[in-house]
């Protein structure tokens, strides 16, 4: 029996690889014939078989809020989403609708026909919450007809709301934080290269550190977690010893670069300054606290909500990117570099 990609390329005279393009939202392949992959997909039912007619006349008043399971944290949820999904619940509290939470395993992504949220109309309408969900889960969502919001994520060619932060200033603000500091030598250590805030991010590191003609030395992982962080810094340190200072993708790395350092017998930040992103709960309770940069995170979850909710009221609403602020928060795991010694 071929498979979904198989025979949706067969019934269209197409390659399997365009087939393949459209559904994973990859480029390559035109609009119009996008449009024909996937609504071929959605008549084979290779998405949930649930429509927009059918939820609308069976609503539940539910709002979905779903985020990738983190096997290797201690919640197997990443904290930064934790508040987020409070900012959630507190517009979804204004309406009639409340919140349910779910965590996306490995298993449900590779088969999202068997999402049961989703196959028993168990919401109306879905957050889902971060750049580690693959982009044909995505798409598969938004194949059931019910409204999708993004959030901490972006799709580059299927049309679906997103709320992201400022991730490309927030960047260049941690970045020439460091160089107005006096640091040359700065390195960035990252998640994985697809991921979409991320790579806004380092676009962020990028322009400053090209303002002034300083090099851009990365590392790049395939988790932000503490963990991956202290590998991160181990790998930047082979590439470039000389670093005076790191930008971290998020708080997370920056916690375990700072544990890796002090391994050593260093000090942070006399020895080496780290800046974090996203000033999750354990910044400030880090030692020392860590400079980052502020996410305003309850915000981000509120305007998801207000937006999945206007999704549900007009669901013809032509897709938006909302994109809030960040901000610089100055602590002590940054210091000025003067003469070959910190400051």
């Amino acid at each position: 029996m071929p498979s979904i990609i198989e025979q949706i390329a067969a019934d269209l005279n197409i390659s399997s690889a365009s087939v393949s393009r459209a559904l994973n939202d990859r480029p390559g392949v035109g609009r119009e014939l996008r449009e024909r992959i996937l609504q071929r997909a959605q008549e084979l039912n290779y998405t949930p078989s649930v429509t927009a007619r059918g939820l609308a006349t069976s609503q539940t008043f539910t709002l979905g809020f779903f985020v990738r399971e983190k096997p290797n944290l201690p919640t197997k949820t990443d904290p930064f989403y934790g508040e987020i999904l409070h900012g959630v619940e507190q517009a979804s509290a204004q309406s009639d609708y409340h919140v349910a939470i779910g965590t996306l395993t490995d298993s449900i992504l590779a088969a999202p026909q068997g999402f049961r949220f989703v196959r028993e109309r168990r919401v109306d309408g879905m957050i889902l919450a971060g750049p580690d969900i693959p982009n044909d889960f995505i798409i598969a969502m938004r194949h059931t007809g019910m409204p999708i919001v993004l959030v901490d994520n972006k799709l580059d060619h299927a049309a679906i709301d997103s709320v992201n932060t400022d991730d490309e200033h927030g960047g260049y603000l941690a970045a020439r934080h460091l160089i107005e500091g006096g640091h040359c030598q700065i390195g960035i250590i990252s998640g994985p290269q697809h991921w979409y805030s991320n790579a806004r991010r380092v676009q962020g590191y990028r322009r400053a550190l090209a303002e002034v003609g300083l090099p851009l030395c990365i590392v790049h992982e395939d988790r932000t977690t503490i963990d991956s962080g202290e590998a991160a810094y181990h790998h930047l340190m082979k590439q470039q010893p000389d670093v005076t200072a790191v930008c971290a993708v998020n708080d997370s790395m920056a916690i375990g670069a700072v544990r890796a350092v002090q391994a050593q017998g260093r000090s942070v930040p006399d020895d080496l300054s780290i800046i974090g992103f996203d000033d999750i709960d354990w910044a400030s309770l880090n030692t020392p606290p860590l400079t980052t940069i502020s996410v305003p995170k309850r915000q981000v979850g509120q305007e998801a909500a207000r937006r999945l909710l206007s999704l549900l009221n007009e669901p013809d609403m032509h897709p938006v990117e909302v994109v809030v602020s960040v901000q610089l928060i100055e602590r002590q795991s940054t210091t000025p570099y003067r003469d070959g010694r910190a400051a």
